[in-house]
This record gives structure tokens, C-alpha cells and sequence, in this order.
């Protein structure tokens, strides 16, 4: 009790938000906030401006001072940050576009440290732009057409048909960047050992121009109806992400010339030929009731006690409520950041 009245007594566990949101137009959305934080001194105030054309939807946010958190879950603050959004409507197959314009002043700090070093690109202050392009297709390996159980409502209708599925991503990303963000930028911070793409560098004009392809893939398998009160729902979805092009062709160019070659391939070289993988396993417990797993997996050549490392799992209980078609009540937890959280999630596909 000792230990659960002193993290109750945390300043950061407590933030206060007061929110307007103004509908101008059944088009048009106005929301303005206000938000203070328990352990700290300065409220953050964001504005925020929607638009809804026939196949394009715009936004406009502004926040200061910004709070961010990079990939390795550094927090920081960021006095000011602007963006402009145009994307078109999202497709289940088919092509896609996105333009955002990003703007940042003032000088990024930590809020652990309150220190400047090791700032990420895309929080330095500067101008960039980016584009991507992508096209998606979706493939329906088998579906069950077989009558559902008569007069038993799914707990939820997003997991009511047993299928197996697959669909393919791939795009091209392009940063323009202006100002101190130009000395890195946004693409390359994903790779710390260096960007492998198309580059064009103006160090003498802080300008940059970076491009580079990507590829998605995913694999969606479900067994049940999600009808009966004991194991009615198995479903199992797997996704790998290539996020540098140029980083795989790389890679299996090197391994084509050690094969050529008779020579040894290369450790770094299969690195770079290994996708990012997310995989995640549902299983129904009993009635509304689920467990549900998800992580990242993660291929290390050059660690030589176990080459599989399991990235951030999160395990979660999911309650069906048998609301509005497809609702649920979500207690998770995370190991790594040892954090949960309970939520309400709906129509969550």
C-alpha cells in the first residue's frame, strides 16, 4: 500500500485538457486545446484545422510548445511546430498519395534532462516537405461462406468471418528540407548507419533532398465465427516492412557477388535483406472474452548468443460488448515500458 500511495503521488501520472471543438461547416472542423501536465509548469496549446473535399481530406495543426517522443522513447519539447497535410482518402486497394509541410522553431530540449544533444531530425528547427506515393493491393486467399449459427449475434462483427488474406504495399518517399533540419533528415533517421537512398546535399544553402523506396506485406489468417462461448476465433496476422528499398538491393547485390564468388556471405549484408516483423495472435477464451498478443520481431546477425529478439510485446485482454456492432473494452500491458492502460476501442478492424 506504502508503494501504491507514492506512485499516486507522482505529478507526472495527472494532466488537466479543456477542448473545443467547432464544426464551421459539415466540411470544415475547428478544435482548440489547452493542456497542463502535473510536472510541469507551462500549459500546451494546440490548434487544429480539418477539411473533407470529395477524395482529399486537408489538415493544419500548430502546437507550442510540442511535445514529441522519438524512436527510442525520449520525450522532448519543441517551443514551436507547425504542419500541413494533404492526403487522399485512404483505399483499400489501389493508389495514394500524401503531402505534409513540417515547420519547427526554437531549440528542442529533453524533458528528462532538459539537455539539447542528440536531438532527432525531424524535431530540428527548419522547413520540410514530404512526399509519398504508394500503391496497395489486397488478395483474398479463401474465405468461409459456410451459414453463420442462426439467431447469435457475433460478439463482434469484424471477426465473424473466417478467412485468409494477404496484401502487398509499395511506395516512394521524398524529403525536401530547409534550415538546420537539412543536415539529417527525417528519412535517415531511421537508419543510423547511414542513409543509402538518393540524396542531394547543399550544406552551404542548409538545403537537402532525399528519396527512397519502401515495401509493405502482410498475411492475415482466422479460423471461427466469433459466435460460440469456447475457442470460436483464432486469428493470426503477420506484417513485414522494408522500410529502405536501396538498403535491400543493396544487401542482395552483396550476397549475389559472395554467392558468385564462392565466398562467405556476408553478415551485414543478410541485415540488411531482413524486414522489420509485427505479429499478432488472438485467441477467445471463453464468450466475449480474448487474449491477445502482439510484437515486433527482430533479426540480429551480429549477436552471437540468440539472433531473435522480440521487440516490445504487448499482451492484452480484450472484452467483447456486444455494442453497436463491433465494441470492446481493452486492458493491456507493456513489459518493456511497463505501463497498461484500459480502453474502449470501436469498429476496430
Amino acid at each position: 500500500m506504502q508503494s501504491i500511495g507514492t506512485h499516486l503521488r507522482e505529478k507526472s501520472l495527472y494532466a488537466l485538457s479543456f477542448c473545443s471543438d467547432f464544426l464551421l461547416t459539415p466540411d470544415d472542423t475547428l478544435v482548440f486545446s489547452v493542456e497542463a501536465y502535473g510536472d510541469e509548469k507551462k500549459a500546451r496549446k494546440k490548434a487544429l484545422f480539418q477539411h473533407k473535399f470529395s477524395h482529399h481530406n486537408l489538415t493544419v495543426e500548430a502546437v507550442w510548445p510540442g511535445l514529441f517522443v522519438d524512436k527510442p522513447g525520449n520525450y522532448w519539447d519543441v517551443p514551436f511546430s507547425m504542419s500541413l497535410d494533404l492526403a487522399s482518402v485512404a483505399a483499400d486497394s489501389g493508389a495514394s498519395y500524401r503531402i505534409c509541410a513540417h515547420h519547427n522553431s526554437g531549440s528542442p530540449e529533453r524533458l528528462d534532462s532538459g539537455q539539447s544533444d542528440g536531438v532527432p531530425a525531424s524535431l530540428l528547427p527548419g522547413l520540410s516537405v514530404t512526399s509519398t506515393f504508394s500503391f496497395k493491393k489486397n488478395i483474398e486467399l479463401w474465405r468461409n461462406n459456410a451459414q453463420k449459427l442462426r439467431m447469435v449475434q457475433p460478439y463482434d462483427i469484424f471477426l465473424s468471418n473466417p478467412h485468409v488474406s494477404a496484401s502487398g504495399i509499395i511506395g516512394a518517399a521524398m524529403t525536401a528540407s530547409f534550415g538546420d533540419s537539412s543536415v539529417r533528415s527525417q528519412i535517415a533517421d531511421d537508419d543510423p548507419e547511414g542513409f543509402r537512398g538518393f540524396s542531394i546535399r547543399a550544406p552551404e544553402v542548409k538545403s537537402a533532398f532525399l528519396a527512397d523506396i519502401f515495401a509493405s506485406a502482410s498475411f492475415t489468417a482466422q479460423h471461427g465465427n466469433f459466435q460460440r462461448l469456447f475457442l470460436d476465433l483464432t486469428r493470426f496476422h503477420a506484417r513485414l516492412d522494408f522500410p529502405s528499398g536501396s538498403k535491400f538491393l543493396s544487401g542482395a547485390t552483396h550476397l549475389a557477388q559472395d554467392f558468385f564468388n564462392s565466398q562467405q556471405p556476408n553478415l551485414e549484408a543478410i541485415q540488411d535483406i531482413c524486414p522489420n516483423a509485427t505479429l499478432s495472435l488472438q485467441q477467445q477464451i471463453a464468450g466475449p472474452f480474448s487474449f491477445r498478443v502482439d510484437s515486433g520481431v527482430a533479426v540480429e546477425l551480429k549477436n552471437q548468443d540468440w539472433n531473435i529478439r522480440v521487440d516490445e510485446p504487448v499482451f492484452a485482454l480484450e472484452y467483447a460488448l456486444q455494442v453497436l456492432g463491433s465494441a470492446k473494452a481493452v486492458a493491456w500491458y507493456s513489459p518493456k515500458h511497463q505501463e497498461c492502460m484500459i480502453e474502449l476501442r470501436f469498429y476496430e478492424t
